[in-house]
């Protein structure tokens, strides 16, 4: 009898001190931990949302309500909520703004899943309702919502760089940042073929502290946080023709290790004479090519500095290679990698270069490039964290504005695209039928948390707002635009204020809100080894196998 003799004998398969947690305990516990990650950006977003001050282990302080930069700054430690930290690190690469509502509706649909799992409704079929109104609501944004705008209408683009920014703390020059926002993008938009791409990170974003928001400036061309290599090189070069350079201007150290014998002083003084000559030579090369500014990625000797001070050349040495490639595309300089390549034909140029000192720091600018492919954006503000908050809105304005050019579609902002949403899915979902008609109206309800919200965090009676706004989406085209109005908390037409959002965010935030929530949902058993303090596992303090 094996089933006697074995009985009431334990087998592990597991190391001792492993937690493991199955069925819907697991799947609960799972939504609390996405649930609070929700709720803990819930209340930036919007116009009117709050701030956070986030203090890390070093003591450096960072306050902000962008989304994702929250996520990012809290050390977040259980599994399921580092998944909603994956969503909104998505959302930012993808579209640059919509990280707080891809989180808060990942959190709501998370929320509602946990109702129908109660009523012992099987998570598969919960997911597989949320993937059915999900493909709906896309074809609807498409179809019904989306409104297709020309790549170049200024206003719209405006519009879109002034609502992505209405959420952060810029507002009060938020109609200056716009500005500089379109007129930065436009300038490095290209047409390849039938399609229009902007790569924003062709643009370059240097900040300073001092002087107000107001002194941020748009720069045709390319600042170098960097000063000339020699006191006694020109300050300002005008019509200057660019070198750029990712070799180093030096004595090469040879690969092999080698001695050199030297058997009276004569030799010496020919060894420094021969190095000194080489100087020269790279010198000569410089000037032959009729560049007057050299920049260089790697290192310039302190001797081949003073022969270009000499020659009246201005050089700049280990600059970036982003920034290289910034001042190639910006200039129409090639990048060479040796002095023999360097030839007249290898210069770019630019009306002037010139060193100005801003704030404690001097900085090289590259200006008056013809037809720039890349440009810079000088950020300034009171304090550092006013500076920092602005590039991370210039950020999400800069993204915003190039997937407009790009897609050329955008729809309401204000709450009103997800309300609109809510009530066509709400009379989608009886003819889905079945359990998964619950989930579809589960997946409509969520998407009210967006103005539920917006209302919320700007004091109003949310409760109030969200019976108007469905009273005021009838269904018609007209209705469609209707959203929160966050000046009273009543509603209004979100085109006539001009709260206008791209296309592509909306598709990003609920594509993602919806696969992140499916996967926590098919999550049954959770398997946590134990943490080892020192040593392997299964070394010291890893367990005992059995």
């Amino acid at each position: 009898m094996v089933n006697s003799m074995m009985q009431g004998t334990p087998i592990f398969i597991l190391k001792e001190g492993t937690e493991r947690e199955r069925g819907k305990g697991a799947v609960y516990n799972n939504i609390a931990a996405a649930r609070a990650v929700a709720d803990a950006v819930r209340s930036t977003l919007g116009p009117r949302g709050m701030d956070k001050m986030l203090v890390d282990s070093m003591g450096d302080i960072t306050i902000t309500n962008d989304g994702v930069t929250i996520l990012k700054e809290m050390d977040i430690e259980h599994p399921a909520a580092k998944m909603l930290v994956e969503v909104a690190k998505t959302q930012d690469q993808q579209c640059g703004d919509g990280t707080t509502t891809a989180v808060v509706l990942a959190g709501e649909l998370l929320k509602r899943s946990e109702a129908l799992l109660e009523q012992n409704i099987h998570p598969t079929v919960v997911t597989r309702g949320f993937q059915r109104a999900l493909v709906e609501a896309l074809r609807l944004l498409e179809k019904e919502i989306g409104t297709t705008v020309k790549p170049d209408d200024d206003a719209i683009l405006i519009d879109c760089a002034r609502t992505a920014m209405g959420s952060k703390g810029v507002v009060g020059s938020r109609d200056m940042l716009a500005q500089i926002v379109v007129s930065a993008v436009r300038k490095i938009s290209e047409k390849r073929g039938d399609k229009q791409l902007a790569d924003v990170d062709q643009i370059k974003l240097e900040k300073r502290h001092g002087g107000t928001i107001g002194d941020t400036e748009l720069i045709d061309g390319i600042i170098l946080d960097k000063e000339r290599g020699h006191p006694r090189m020109p300050r300002e070069v005008r019509g200057a023709k660019i070198a750029l350079m990712n070799s180093a201007l030096e004595v090469k150290k040879t690969e092999i290790e080698s001695k050199i014998n030297i058997t009276n002083p004569t030799q010496i003084q020919g060894f420094l004479d021969e190095e000194d000559r080489n100087f020269r030579r790279m010198v000569e090369a410089v000037k032959a090519s009729g560049a007057d500014v050299l920049i260089c990625q790697k290192g310039i000797d302190d001797v081949v500095l003073h022969y270009l001070a000499k020659e009246g050349i201005l050089a700049i040495k280990q600059v970036k290679e982003s920034d290289l490639q910034k001042l190639a595309r910006a200039t129409g300089a090639k990048i060479v990698t040796g002095l023999k390549e360097l030839s007249a034909n290898d210069l770019g140029k630019a009306e002037r270069v010139e060193e100005k000192k801003v704030g404690d720091d001097h900085m090289t600018y590259v200006t008056g490039c013809s037809n720039p492919r890349s440009v810079s954006i000088l950020i300034r503000g009171g304090t550092e964290h006013v500076t920092q908050e602005v590039e991370r809105s210039l950020q999400d304005a800069l993204k915003v504005v190039s997937s407009v050019i790009e897609d050329g579609v955008v729809c309401p902002g204000g709450g009103a695209t997800e309300i609109d949403l809510a009530v066509k899915l709400r009379r989608y979902a009886p003819t889905v039928g079945g359990r998964e008609q619950l989930a579809v109206e589960a997946f409509a309800q969520s998407l009210e948390a967006v103005p539920w919200a917006l209302a919320e965090n700007g004091g109003f009676d949310f409760i109030n707002t969200l019976i108007e706004l469905r009273g005021a989406h009838t269904g018609d085209a007209a209705s469609r635009n209707i959203g929160v109005d966050m000046a009273n908390g009543k509603t209004a037409d979100m085109w006539k204020m001009k709260v206008v959002e791209p296309l592509r965010v909306k598709h990003q935030a609920l594509s993602s809100a919806v696969e992140v929530a499916s996967m926590v949902l098919r999550i049954d058993d959770v398997i946590a080894s134990k943490k080892t303090s020192g040593g392997a596992p299964g070394g010291p303090g890893g367990g005992h196998d059995h």
